[in-house]
């Protein structure tokens, strides 16, 4: 499992979703290091980790991956920098550790149970034609460097998004995130997304320090979800990126950059 560790003081574990990786993440680090010890992992399957082909590449077994190093690094105490499938895991690990989260940033993510799926997610999904689709003609991390920006990247940017994932063979765990998406009470990971949401309560309680930055033109996550972390964090310092996309770090840095650096910078 490849991660990145820089900088010293409090800790802060940035959590990457699917289709990106530890790079999604690169001005953040740089900025927050400054004054941090940043974390910023590839989970199994992802960026520069190894990509096993016969790995059960479940929601449950990415919490647990993340927990062990964790553990492995000695970590005590930390906070959270999570995205997309980042919500789920990184929040899976806090709950298991809650005593240990210091305060969280979220960005357009989630870490409780929706039923919302867009069609060309679900496309990616269908039996028989969703495999071939996103390992064999990258139908998913490829579009993705357009579809989740509202600025166009620049090609030296969206190559090394793409990157890790250049053949069938690298876009294994890219698959498997689509396929692993819990709808259901019948999904596999249905129970582990259940036992983040009830986790949930913990830090609402708590009234764990929040920052949310959202990028309004997201077609996954869109405006629901953003609402959803309002409703139960109404504490928290919430900002709206109303033209921007999914990827909110490529489109809006430079407004959420002095953010996040006010926001951790008051860590204890």
């Amino acid at each position: 499992m490849h991660y990145i560790d820089e900088g010293q003081g409090d800790i802060i574990v940035m959590v990457h979703g699917n289709p990106t990786w530890s790079y999604y993440y690169r001005r953040l680090i740089t900025l927050l290091a400054k004054k941090h010890r940043v974390i910023a992992i590839d989970h199994i399957g992802c960026g520069l980790s190894d990509k096993p082909q016969d790995y059960d590449y479940c929601l449950q077994n990415h919490i647990n991956n993340l927990d062990a190093l964790l553990s492995h690094i000695g970590v005590k105490s930390f906070s959270l920098v999570v995205h997309d499938w980042g919500g789920a895991i990184g929040m899976g690990v806090a709950v298991k550790r809650s005593s240990a989260l210091q305060r969280v940033m979220v960005l357009n993510t989630a870490a409780f149970r929706s039923k919302r799926i867009p069609l060309r997610i679900s496309v990616c999904r269908w039996p028989v034609i969703g495999v071939p689709l996103v390992r064999g003609l990258n139908g998913f991390a490829g579009p993705a460097v357009w579809m989740a920006v509202q600025k166009k990247m620049g090609k030296d940017t969206a190559n090394a998004f793409l990157a890790p994932y250049n053949s069938w063979h690298n876009r294994v765990a890219v698959a498997a995130f689509v396929q692993d998406i819990p709808l259901t009470e019948t999904h596999p990971s249905y129970q582990s997304l259940l036992r983040v949401e009830k986790g949930l309560e913990k830090f609402q309680e708590s009234k764990i320090p929040m920052l949310i930055c959202w990028g309004g033109k997201d077609f996954c996550f869109n405006k629901h979800f953003y609402d959803e972390w309002c409703l139960r964090f109404p504490e928290a310092e919430c900002h709206y990126y109303k033209d921007s996309g999914h990827y909110i770090l490529e489109d809006s840095f430079d407004e959420i950059a002095p953010l996040a650096d006010s926001f951790f910078g008051s860590a204890e």
